[in-house]
């Protein structure tokens, strides 16, 4: 296999790995809580991913088109602001958690103590991707999976959540020190400066937007709900959607992997055509796991879940509607990211937003069903209208003498 091929199968494995950290992480907190316990564990771990991602679009993203020979002084730089925006961020975290009270109060503190560690940890992946090493980000990642599984199996049976989140955090401490270890070969002898990532039009800022408006808009307002409504509701969305953790690591390898090979297909229309065809395949998959895991008997159901599974398992209808949509609304932004880039915005900035709504209109209408509901039609409505942007890409220029189909305005 080529040097490339390998470098392309180190990064699928390292996407996996990370993947099935998330996904065990909550498997593990839930098996080890009550429902309500990890009601409280799921609200910070959902504050942890929208600070993650927010990481990811500021830092990451632009990171990884950097090229040339200052690439090792860009990288110490990233590592450098991230260390100093973890932890200010951290503290602020801490603050509030000592503001809040009880338990919730407990676990919000424990974030914001190991906040910089985990975002350090995770923002190294970066580093070794802008540096075409993936494979030191996989050696890291699964000495991170496996760090934070023994740790959180040692655990006892009702730990607090807080005593959950410091063990979670803590346990990325081997890992960073070998992504550390790893990373400075390519680092040594370069200086940080952090004043480009506070300079007015950093590419971060639009990447934030992106994210802010397609994922962490939705995963702001599920934290809504467990600050205005009840935090089991939090605890049973997020259960559900653990579940689905698989086909998030092929969302994101779809993403990763997707544009170059469809920049090499040749055309428009060679391209509708595979990423239509993709899309259908991640749907149906998508139908096929929320199937099997609707045919789950509640045995097994618990040794995943615990006390969570009985809430979480009702929403299963709802959330696998959703993957399945997913997965054809994902192929859309795929297609137009290659075809028209700068079309995505617009469509993730009014139907996030309208997912937002339908999330909280659903919850008022029927509950903690109705939020899943919500979130389902709001990915098939983001589907459906990705699809038209790309029908319109593909049809032919109109003719001089139709101008009000020129003059049509786009979704």
């Amino acid at each position: 296999m080529s040097r490339r091929g390998l470098a392309a199968v180190a990064s699928v494995l390292d996407q996996a790995a990370s993947s099935a950290t998330n996904i065990l992480v909550l498997v593990l907190a839930a098996r080890l809580s009550s429902a309500s316990g990890f009601a409280d564990f799921s609200m910070v771990y959902v504050a942890f991913s929208v600070l993650l991602g927010l990481n990811m679009a500021y830092v990451g993203q632009s990171l990884v088109l950097e090229k040339g020979e200052r690439l090792g002084a860009v990288c110490r730089s990233s590592v450098g602001f991230t260390g100093a925006a973890s932890a200010a961020v951290g503290a602020l975290l801490a603050l509030v958690g000592l503001a809040l009270p009880g338990a919730t109060g407990r676990a919000f503190l424990a974030l914001g103590l190991v906040l910089p560690l985990v975002l350090l940890q995770d923002g190294l992946r970066y580093c070794f991707s802008a540096l075409r090493a993936p494979e030191r980000a996989l050696a890291a990642d699964a000495l991170r999976l496996v760090c934070v599984v023994a740790a959180l199996a040692v655990q006892p049976e009702g730990a607090s959540a807080g005593r959950l989140v410091l063990v979670w955090g803590l346990s990325a401490l081997p890992a960073l020190a070998a992504g550390l270890w790893l990373l400075r070969p390519y680092v040594r002898g370069s200086r940080a400066d952090l004043r480009p990532y506070l300079r007015r039009g950093h590419l971060g800022q639009r990447f934030v937007v992106e994210f802010a408006v397609g994922n962490g808009s939705s995963q702001l307002a599920v934290l809504g709900l467990g600050v205005f409504a009840t935090p089991l509701a939090v605890g049973a969305l997020r259960g559900a959607t653990t579940l689905f953790g698989p086909l998030n690591v092929l969302f994101n390898s779809a993403n990763a992997f997707g544009p170059p090979v469809l920049g090499r297909l040749g055309g428009k229309r060679a391209t509708v055509r595979a990423t239509a065809a993709l899309g259908l395949v991640l749907a149906a998959v998508g139908a096929g796991w929320a199937t099997a895991l609707y045919l789950l008997p509640d045995r097994l159901g618990r040794e995943l879940l615990g006390d969570t599974w009985a809430a979480a398992s009702a929403l299963l209808p709802a959330t696998g509607a959703q993957y399945a949509v997913m997965g054809l609304g994902t192929c859309a932004l795929l297609t137009l990211r290659v075809l028209a880039p700068k079309a995505t915005l617009s469509l993730q900035v009014v139907f996030s937003l309208l997912s937002v709504g339908l999330l909280l209109g659903g919850y008022a209408v029927a509950g903690v069903a109705g939020a899943a509901w919500g979130l389902a039609a709001g990915s098939a409505l983001k589907a459906l209208a990705a699809w038209l942007r790309v029908a319109r890409l593909r049809a032919p220029a109109p003719q001089a003498e139709e101008p009000q189909r020129a003059a049509a305005p786009t979704v």
